[in-house]
Protein backbone atom coordinates (compact mmCIF):
# COMPACT_ATOMS: atom_id res chain seq x y z
CA UNK A 1 0.00 0.00 0.00
CA UNK A 2 1.22 3.70 -0.68
CA UNK A 3 1.42 5.49 2.30
CA UNK A 4 1.47 9.23 2.02
CA UNK A 5 2.24 11.82 4.08
CA UNK A 6 0.18 14.53 6.78
CA UNK A 7 1.27 17.70 5.85
CA UNK A 8 4.85 18.59 6.50
CA UNK A 9 4.31 15.92 9.54
CA UNK A 10 6.23 12.41 10.25
CA UNK A 11 2.67 11.21 10.03
CA UNK A 12 2.53 8.61 7.14
CA UNK A 13 -0.70 6.93 6.78
CA UNK A 14 -2.69 5.10 4.85
CA UNK A 15 -4.75 6.47 2.02
CA UNK A 16 -7.95 5.74 3.93
CA UNK A 17 -8.67 6.36 7.57
CA UNK A 18 -11.08 4.65 9.56
CA UNK A 19 -13.88 6.75 11.57
CA UNK A 20 -15.03 5.62 14.73
CA UNK A 21 -18.12 7.66 14.77
CA UNK A 22 -20.88 4.95 15.44
CA UNK A 23 -18.95 3.13 17.99
CA UNK A 24 -21.20 2.43 21.01
CA UNK A 25 -24.71 3.76 18.83
CA UNK A 26 -25.03 2.59 15.59
CA UNK A 27 -22.34 -0.29 16.12
CA UNK A 28 -21.96 -1.83 19.51
CA UNK A 29 -18.69 -2.97 21.31
CA UNK A 30 -18.56 -6.60 19.02
CA UNK A 31 -19.30 -4.73 15.68
CA UNK A 32 -16.48 -1.81 16.15
CA UNK A 33 -14.14 -4.66 17.04
CA UNK A 34 -14.82 -6.07 13.40
CA UNK A 35 -15.06 -2.93 11.83
CA UNK A 36 -11.25 -2.58 13.20
CA UNK A 37 -9.92 -5.69 12.75
CA UNK A 38 -11.29 -5.77 8.81
CA UNK A 39 -9.60 -2.64 8.11
CA UNK A 40 -6.33 -3.43 10.34
CA UNK A 41 -6.25 -6.37 8.23
CA UNK A 42 -6.76 -4.48 5.24
CA UNK A 43 -3.20 -2.43 6.20
CA UNK A 44 -5.58 0.63 7.01
CA UNK A 45 -3.18 1.97 10.07
CA UNK A 46 -4.74 5.82 10.36
CA UNK A 47 -7.77 5.74 12.89
CA UNK A 48 -10.35 8.69 13.83
CA UNK A 49 -11.99 9.73 16.96
CA UNK A 50 -13.11 12.65 18.94
CA UNK A 51 -14.70 13.07 22.60
CA UNK A 52 -17.91 13.97 21.85
CA UNK A 53 -18.27 10.49 20.02
CA UNK A 54 -20.53 8.29 19.64
CA UNK A 55 -22.85 10.63 17.05
CA UNK A 56 -25.41 11.81 17.86
CA UNK A 57 -23.86 12.82 20.85
CA UNK A 58 -25.30 12.79 24.20
CA UNK A 59 -23.83 13.51 27.72
CA UNK A 60 -24.08 10.07 28.68
CA UNK A 61 -22.68 8.39 25.86
CA UNK A 62 -19.62 11.18 25.00
CA UNK A 63 -16.31 9.62 25.22
CA UNK A 64 -17.65 5.66 24.83
CA UNK A 65 -16.39 5.71 21.24
CA UNK A 66 -12.63 6.15 22.84
CA UNK A 67 -13.26 4.33 25.53
CA UNK A 68 -14.54 1.44 23.42
CA UNK A 69 -11.49 1.90 20.70
CA UNK A 70 -8.93 2.00 23.37
CA UNK A 71 -9.77 -1.17 24.41
CA UNK A 72 -9.23 -2.60 20.87
CA UNK A 73 -6.03 -0.56 20.72
CA UNK A 74 -4.87 -3.18 23.40
CA UNK A 75 -4.72 -5.82 21.17
CA UNK A 76 -2.24 -4.42 18.39
CA UNK A 77 1.07 -2.94 18.54
CA UNK A 78 0.62 1.17 19.82
CA UNK A 79 3.59 2.21 17.27
CA UNK A 80 1.81 0.76 13.99
CA UNK A 81 -1.62 2.61 14.65
CA UNK A 82 -1.84 6.36 13.70
CA UNK A 83 -4.31 7.57 16.36
CA UNK A 84 -6.27 10.75 15.52
CA UNK A 85 -8.54 12.41 18.11
CA UNK A 86 -10.09 16.03 18.62
CA UNK A 87 -11.28 18.38 21.50
CA UNK A 88 -14.89 19.65 21.21
CA UNK A 89 -14.95 22.78 20.08
CA UNK A 90 -16.25 26.47 21.29
CA UNK A 91 -19.94 26.35 22.91
CA UNK A 92 -20.26 29.49 21.28
CA UNK A 93 -20.73 28.06 17.13
CA UNK A 94 -22.85 25.87 15.87
CA UNK A 95 -23.28 23.45 17.77
CA UNK A 96 -23.19 22.95 22.12
CA UNK A 97 -21.23 20.15 22.63
CA UNK A 98 -23.26 18.07 25.87
CA UNK A 99 -20.00 17.85 27.87
CA UNK A 100 -18.33 20.35 30.46
CA UNK A 101 -21.99 21.58 31.11
CA UNK A 102 -22.04 22.75 27.39
CA UNK A 103 -19.59 25.20 28.16
CA UNK A 104 -16.30 24.37 26.13
CA UNK A 105 -14.05 26.75 24.12
CA UNK A 106 -10.87 26.27 22.48
CA UNK A 107 -8.22 27.65 25.75
CA UNK A 108 -5.87 26.24 27.31
CA UNK A 109 -8.47 25.37 30.07
CA UNK A 110 -10.87 23.02 28.23
CA UNK A 111 -7.84 21.84 25.86
CA UNK A 112 -5.92 20.26 29.14
CA UNK A 113 -9.29 18.80 30.05
CA UNK A 114 -10.01 17.17 26.83
CA UNK A 115 -6.40 15.87 25.87
CA UNK A 116 -6.41 14.37 29.29
CA UNK A 117 -9.87 12.96 29.25
CA UNK A 118 -8.99 11.50 25.52
CA UNK A 119 -5.60 10.17 26.64
CA UNK A 120 -7.06 8.27 29.69
CA UNK A 121 -10.36 6.76 27.34
CA UNK A 122 -8.08 5.49 25.09
CA UNK A 123 -5.63 4.13 27.57
CA UNK A 124 -2.27 5.24 25.35
CA UNK A 125 0.41 7.92 26.22
CA UNK A 126 0.78 10.19 22.91
CA UNK A 127 -1.88 10.85 20.41
CA UNK A 128 -0.88 11.28 16.84
CA UNK A 129 -2.81 14.03 15.73
CA UNK A 130 -5.09 15.85 17.90
CA UNK A 131 -7.42 18.19 15.95
CA UNK A 132 -9.81 20.95 16.95
CA UNK A 133 -13.19 19.73 15.74
CA UNK A 134 -14.90 22.99 14.84
CA UNK A 135 -13.33 26.68 15.61
CA UNK A 136 -13.76 28.55 18.16
CA UNK A 137 -14.97 32.36 17.04
CA UNK A 138 -14.48 33.93 20.78
CA UNK A 139 -10.54 32.84 21.95
CA UNK A 140 -8.22 34.68 20.48
CA UNK A 141 -6.60 31.77 17.61
CA UNK A 142 -3.13 33.28 19.46
CA UNK A 143 -4.44 31.88 22.82
CA UNK A 144 -5.59 28.57 21.24
CA UNK A 145 -2.58 27.71 19.21
CA UNK A 146 -0.54 28.61 22.24
CA UNK A 147 -2.55 25.94 24.49
CA UNK A 148 -2.43 23.37 21.89
CA UNK A 149 1.66 23.85 21.32
CA UNK A 150 2.15 23.08 25.06
CA UNK A 151 0.53 19.67 24.57
CA UNK A 152 3.26 19.16 21.27
CA UNK A 153 5.91 20.37 23.57
CA UNK A 154 4.66 18.06 26.94
CA UNK A 155 4.95 15.03 24.52
CA UNK A 156 0.90 14.34 25.19
CA UNK A 157 0.23 15.24 21.14
CA UNK A 158 2.85 14.96 18.30
CA UNK A 159 1.13 16.99 15.52
CA UNK A 160 -2.09 19.20 15.48
CA UNK A 161 -5.12 19.43 12.95
CA UNK A 162 -8.05 21.18 12.67
CA UNK A 163 -11.94 20.11 11.21
CA UNK A 164 -14.91 22.43 9.57
CA UNK A 165 -12.98 25.36 9.27
CA UNK A 166 -12.19 27.74 6.70
CA UNK A 167 -9.81 29.45 4.31
CA UNK A 168 -9.57 32.02 6.47
CA UNK A 169 -9.52 30.35 10.13
CA UNK A 170 -6.92 28.12 8.56
CA UNK A 171 -4.49 30.47 7.10
CA UNK A 172 -4.86 32.74 9.99
CA UNK A 173 -4.13 29.99 12.71
CA UNK A 174 -0.46 28.88 10.41
CA UNK A 175 0.42 32.26 10.30
CA UNK A 176 0.27 33.30 14.23
CA UNK A 177 1.72 29.57 14.39
CA UNK A 178 4.63 30.75 12.26
CA UNK A 179 5.23 34.07 13.72
CA UNK A 180 4.92 32.54 17.34
CA UNK A 181 7.04 29.61 16.84
CA UNK A 182 4.25 27.26 17.45
CA UNK A 183 3.24 24.19 16.30
CA UNK A 184 1.12 24.56 13.20
CA UNK A 185 -2.02 22.93 11.48
CA UNK A 186 -0.58 19.94 9.60
CA UNK A 187 -4.26 18.86 9.00
CA UNK A 188 -7.90 19.95 8.30
CA UNK A 189 -10.70 17.41 8.16
CA UNK A 190 -13.60 19.06 6.43
CA UNK A 191 -16.60 17.41 4.65
CA UNK A 192 -15.74 16.83 0.95
CA UNK A 193 -17.75 14.84 -1.76
CA UNK A 194 -18.90 14.46 -4.99
CA UNK A 195 -21.89 16.30 -3.70
CA UNK A 196 -20.00 18.91 -1.74
CA UNK A 197 -17.87 20.51 -3.27
CA UNK A 198 -16.95 23.33 -1.20
CA UNK A 199 -13.32 22.74 0.03
CA UNK A 200 -12.21 23.45 -3.88
CA UNK A 201 -12.99 26.52 -3.69
CA UNK A 202 -10.64 28.23 -1.33
CA UNK A 203 -9.23 25.82 0.74
CA UNK A 204 -7.58 23.32 -2.10
CA UNK A 205 -5.31 26.52 -2.90
CA UNK A 206 -4.61 27.00 1.08
CA UNK A 207 -3.43 23.54 1.20
CA UNK A 208 -1.43 23.01 -1.77
CA UNK A 209 0.65 26.23 -0.99
CA UNK A 210 0.86 25.59 2.99
CA UNK A 211 1.54 21.78 2.40
CA UNK A 212 -1.74 21.05 4.60
CA UNK A 213 -3.24 17.83 4.24
CA UNK A 214 -7.16 17.32 4.17
CA UNK A 215 -8.30 14.68 5.72
CA UNK A 216 -11.94 14.55 4.15
CA UNK A 217 -14.98 13.19 6.06
CA UNK A 218 -18.42 11.79 4.33
CA UNK A 219 -16.93 10.98 1.41
CA UNK A 220 -20.33 9.01 0.63
CA UNK A 221 -22.19 12.08 1.52
CA UNK A 222 -23.45 10.29 4.74
CA UNK A 223 -24.35 7.24 2.53
CA UNK A 224 -26.72 9.52 0.20
CA UNK A 225 -23.60 8.55 -2.74
CA UNK A 226 -24.48 4.91 -1.97
CA UNK A 227 -27.91 4.91 -4.11
CA UNK A 228 -29.79 3.76 -1.01
CA UNK A 229 -32.02 6.87 -0.67
CA UNK A 230 -32.43 7.30 -4.72
CA UNK A 231 -35.87 4.31 -3.68
CA UNK A 232 -38.31 6.82 -3.33
CA UNK A 233 -38.64 6.79 0.34
CA UNK A 234 -35.86 7.07 3.21
CA UNK A 235 -34.57 3.72 4.35
CA UNK A 236 -35.28 2.63 7.75
CA UNK A 237 -32.38 2.20 9.90
CA UNK A 238 -30.33 4.61 8.36
CA UNK A 239 -28.48 7.60 9.46
CA UNK A 240 -31.19 10.35 7.71
CA UNK A 241 -33.97 8.49 8.88
CA UNK A 242 -33.06 8.99 12.34
CA UNK A 243 -32.20 12.56 11.79
CA UNK A 244 -35.09 13.29 9.46
CA UNK A 245 -37.00 12.55 13.11
CA UNK A 246 -35.15 13.89 15.60
CA UNK A 247 -35.95 16.14 18.30
CA UNK A 248 -32.90 18.52 17.29
CA UNK A 249 -33.15 21.08 15.07
CA UNK A 250 -29.65 21.12 13.55
CA UNK A 251 -29.67 17.23 12.87
CA UNK A 252 -32.94 17.82 10.86
CA UNK A 253 -31.21 20.79 8.81
CA UNK A 254 -28.74 18.38 8.20
CA UNK A 255 -30.56 15.39 6.86
CA UNK A 256 -32.73 18.16 4.18
CA UNK A 257 -28.98 19.47 3.47
CA UNK A 258 -27.94 16.12 2.69
CA UNK A 259 -30.70 14.27 1.01
CA UNK A 260 -32.89 16.64 -1.64
CA UNK A 261 -33.76 17.14 -4.62
CA UNK A 262 -29.99 18.25 -6.38
CA UNK A 263 -27.98 15.47 -3.90
CA UNK A 264 -30.46 12.51 -5.32
CA UNK A 265 -30.38 13.88 -9.04
CA UNK A 266 -26.31 13.98 -8.94
CA UNK A 267 -26.52 10.21 -7.04
CA UNK A 268 -28.29 9.22 -9.65
CA UNK A 269 -25.90 9.94 -12.56
CA UNK A 270 -23.04 8.89 -10.38
CA UNK A 271 -24.39 5.26 -9.79
CA UNK A 272 -25.01 4.75 -13.32
CA UNK A 273 -21.27 6.68 -14.27
CA UNK A 274 -20.07 3.99 -11.49
CA UNK A 275 -22.29 0.84 -13.44
CA UNK A 276 -19.78 2.43 -16.72
CA UNK A 277 -16.80 2.04 -14.81
CA UNK A 278 -17.53 -1.56 -12.99
CA UNK A 279 -17.61 -0.86 -9.57
CA UNK A 280 -20.16 -0.09 -6.90
CA UNK A 281 -21.24 3.87 -6.17
CA UNK A 282 -19.36 3.88 -2.96
CA UNK A 283 -16.14 2.57 -4.37
CA UNK A 284 -16.17 5.38 -7.04
CA UNK A 285 -16.62 8.09 -4.66
CA UNK A 286 -14.34 6.92 -2.21
CA UNK A 287 -11.94 6.72 -4.71
CA UNK A 288 -12.80 10.14 -6.09
CA UNK A 289 -11.98 11.35 -3.05
CA UNK A 290 -8.50 9.98 -2.61
CA UNK A 291 -7.58 11.11 -6.39
CA UNK A 292 -6.90 14.54 -4.93
CA UNK A 293 -3.30 15.81 -4.85
CA UNK A 294 -4.18 17.64 -1.44
CA UNK A 295 -6.13 14.62 0.06
CA UNK A 296 -3.54 12.48 2.56
CA UNK A 297 -6.03 9.95 3.41
CA UNK A 298 -9.92 9.96 2.90
CA UNK A 299 -11.95 8.99 6.25
CA UNK A 300 -14.65 6.37 6.05
CA UNK A 301 -17.38 4.68 8.14
CA UNK A 302 -19.47 1.92 8.80
CA UNK A 303 -22.37 0.65 11.07
CA UNK A 304 -21.15 -2.87 10.62
CA UNK A 305 -17.81 -4.68 9.06
CA UNK A 306 -19.71 -5.94 5.91
CA UNK A 307 -20.36 -2.29 4.83
CA UNK A 308 -16.59 -1.73 4.50
CA UNK A 309 -16.01 -3.68 1.73
CA UNK A 310 -17.01 -1.27 -1.06
CA UNK A 311 -15.31 1.69 0.73
CA UNK A 312 -11.98 -0.47 0.67
CA UNK A 313 -12.36 -1.69 -2.78
CA UNK A 314 -10.99 2.28 -3.36
CA UNK A 315 -7.86 0.94 -2.57
CA UNK A 316 -7.55 -0.86 -5.74
CA UNK A 317 -8.89 1.79 -7.78
CA UNK A 318 -7.30 5.02 -10.24
CA UNK A 319 -10.02 6.52 -11.98
CA UNK A 320 -9.42 7.64 -15.68
CA UNK A 321 -9.73 10.71 -17.42
CA UNK A 322 -13.10 9.84 -19.17
CA UNK A 323 -14.62 8.61 -15.48
CA UNK A 324 -13.42 12.18 -13.73
CA UNK A 325 -14.23 14.13 -16.89
CA UNK A 326 -17.73 12.35 -16.60
CA UNK A 327 -17.95 13.55 -12.61
CA UNK A 328 -17.45 16.94 -13.42
CA UNK A 329 -20.23 16.83 -16.32
CA UNK A 330 -22.31 16.10 -13.00
CA UNK A 331 -21.23 18.83 -11.29
CA UNK A 332 -21.83 21.32 -13.74
CA UNK A 333 -24.86 20.52 -14.69
CA UNK A 334 -26.12 20.32 -10.82
CA UNK A 335 -23.24 22.18 -9.34
CA UNK A 336 -23.11 22.09 -5.10
CA UNK A 337 -26.25 20.52 -4.27
CA UNK A 338 -25.76 20.36 -0.81
CA UNK A 339 -25.67 24.19 -0.92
Amino acid sequence: MQHRYIGRSGLRVSPICMGTMSFGTWSDKSESFKILDTAYERGINFYDTAEVYPVPPTAELAGLTEEIFGQWIKTKPRDGLIIATKVAGAASGWFVPPIREGLTAIDHHHIELAVEGSLRRLGIDYIDLYQVHWPDTVVPIEASMEALDRLVAAGKVRYLGTSNENAYGLTKANTVAHYEGLARFESIQNNFSLLNRRFMDELATVCRREQVSLLPYSPIGGGVLSGKYNGGDTPANSRFADYQNAAEPRQRVMAERFVNEGTLASTAQYMEIAAGAGMSPVTLATAWSMQHDFVASTIIGARTADQLEESLAALEVTLDADVMEQCEAVHAAIPYPMG
